[in-house]
């Protein structure tokens, strides 16, 4: 397709809601860049108080698309927590989370970890935790953890690491109309909105969270707690947010939906561009109050290639946000399952599935055809080059075995059922 054939768009002022994270970036470059007015559309970037409400105004319609968390797309679809036809176009980044506990339970998870050079060995397991939680049981109280929403990533991931260590996260039972995911736990997650984590573990409320930037940063620039692992540790190259709009706007908006998906992946290549040399001004960008309104030192300790664990204890971790290599943009089926077998293993889906169930769910919500007209007129226009992205005419949207897990775990797309019965701790042909 050449770019003359993607038409004027449909509608050319558009509002995109965000949460103030680092992984909006995507959004606020494409905006500060100028790609989206290249397209013709005219947007409008507005802050949303959390991801339940950015979820509601793109349902109906006061938000003409919004940065997502992955699991929401797909919940939607399916009616959990709300029933909506939401797409997802366009993959927003991998990694790009951390888990952080206070100072206080990071002194007693020290003791188990082995160190060399002085320095803890990574990545942490959580089986270090395990003697922590078991303490607070004998004291009866109880072991309290902090997460974003109950489908997101940083749900799953808390949990997948947890269980990794022999930690039970908890079941959901929404046929029973237990939504709180705290069946059988042995530590109780809970909701709380990303900027809020830092203040909420000060107060005492929770004893860590798994958040995304720069929210784990800023616990170890305040001095109150430490990250023990990133979500690179727990899965290499794990897909994170999507950039959400409704399955109605895509059909009554296809040049719009064409050109917006243009501009972002226009804006993700610059973020990697020529090993990351862009990322200070991406900081700089981020730091306004506009969009994330952190520190610049704040959120470039993670943006720009390293990682701050321990107050001075700064590794060098180049992929902590990758916005635009390995195929980041690239919405893949199998990492949509990815989420709906954690969805399963969990109980928020409450009875098996088949395998074909994962794929058609999959499909109807990831639309790499969307993707590829996107692609297609910028390596038309000469733009950026066709080896930048997946081979089209051979992609099946999966990903080749997977392998990377901190639990050494392999994931195929391909086989979810395979993929949850390797688990101990989870959810398989069972109904609670």
């Amino acid at each position: 397709m050449a770019s003359a054939d993607v038409g004027w768009p449909e509608q050319e002022e558009l509002k995109f809601g965000f949460i103030k994270l680092t992984d909006m970036a995507p959004l606020a470059v494409a905006y500060e860049k100028g790609f989206f007015e290249d397209e013709g559309l005219y947007v409008t970037l507005e802050a949303q108080a959390n991801w339940k409400v950015l979820l509601d105004r793109v349902i109906t319609g006061e938000l003409d698309g919004a940065h997502m968390l992955a699991g929401q797309p797909l919940a939607a679809t399916i009616g959990y927590g709300t029933k909506a036809d939401i797409i997802t176009p366009f993959s927003m980044d991998l990694n790009g989370n951390g888990i952080t506990v206070s100072n206080s339970v990071w002194a007693q998870m020290k003791k188990n970890i082995p160190h060399q050079d002085g320095k803890p060995v990574h990545p942490i397991k959580a089986d270090t935790l395990k003697p922590i939680i078991a303490s607070y049981a004998d004291e009866g109280k109880a072991f309290k953890m902090g997460m974003v929403f109950p489908v997101s990533t940083h749900n799953y991931e808390l949990r997948y690491w947890l269980a990794s260590g022999g930690i039970h996260p908890g079941y959901y039972a929404p046929h029973k109309g237990d939504t709180s995911g705290q069946i059988k736990a042995e530590v109780l997650l809970s909701v709380t909105p990303p900027p809020q984590m830092p203040a909420t573990m000060e107060a005492g409320t929770i004893d860590g969270y798994c958040v995304g930037e720069p929210w784990n940063q800023q616990a170890v620039f305040k001095g109150i707690g430490v990250p023990v692992i990133t979500d690179y540790e727990i899965w290499k190259n794990n897909p994170e947010k999507v950039f959400g709009i409704t399955k109605a706007f895509a059909e009554e908006n296809p040049n719009t939906t064409t050109r917006l998906v243009k501009a972002l992946i226009r804006a993700a290549e610059w973020l990697d561009a020529n090993n990351n040399a862009n990322r200070p001004e991406a900081v700089r960008i981020l730091a306004k109050p506009d969009y994330v309104g952190a520190d610049y030192d704040v959120i470039a300790n993670s943006m720009t290639g390293t990682f701050e664990y321990e107050k001075g204890d700064k590794r060098d971790v180049p992929d902590f946000n990758v916005f635009f290599r390995y195929n980041a943009t690239y919405p893949y089926y199998s990492d949509a399952i990815w989420y709906l077998t954690q969805m399963r293993r969990w109980g928020q889906i409450s009875e098996p599935k088949s395998d074909d169930w994962y794929k058609e769910i999959a499909a109807q919500v990831y639309r790499p055809d969307l993707y590829r007209l996107a692609a297609q007129a910028l390596i038309d226009e000469g733009v950026i080059a066709a080896d930048a992205f997946p081979a089209f005419a051979t992609e099946t949207g999966f990903k080749p075995v997977q392998d990377g897990f901190i639990d050494g775990i392999s994931y195929n797309g391909l086989l979810p059922n395979d993929y949850l019965n390797k688990f101990s701790i989870g959810l398989k042909d069972e109904i609670l």
